[in-house]
């Protein structure tokens, strides 16, 4: 049984970073694609990055392109986002994802391409 279980959200203020945290379980994610998405209250889940687990290649959405890094530790089996320079829209619950799906369908950012989320880390960032 697949576990992704993230960490690391908090209360920051405009300016400040954090980084979030996904611990990965149940199975083999070599070869897989991992992703970050983000939803606020009344506005739709949103694609925040996406990396293949092997980091070959990463993809990043418009609103955290410059600001934010996807990374992986393979020996932890741990799924990192890094976010700087952060802004009050950027305050949502953050969802870490994996996909079994072909790699290019997952680095594109579509939410249907993932199999397995968690349950959600929430971050606030004050103005």
């Amino acid at each position: 049984q697949v576990q992704l279980v993230e960490s690391g959200g908090g209360l920051v203020q405009a300016g400040g970073s954090l980084r979030l945290s996904c611990a990965a379980s149940g199975r083999t994610f070599s070869g897989s694609v991992m992703g970050w998405f983000r939803q606020s209250p009344g506005k739709e889940r949103e694609f925040v990055a996406a990396i293949s687990w092997s980091g070959g290649s990463s993809t990043y959405g418009d609103s955290v392109k410059g600001r934010s890094t996807i990374s992986t530790d393979n020996a932890k089996n741990t799924l990192y986002l890094q976010l700087n320079s952060l802004r009050p829209e950027d305050t949502a619950v953050y969802y870490c994802a994996a996909s079994s799906h072909p790699a290019w369908l997952a680095l594109s950012g579509g939410q249907h391409a993932y199999n397995y989320w968690g349950q959600g880390t929430q971050v606030t960032v004050s103005s």
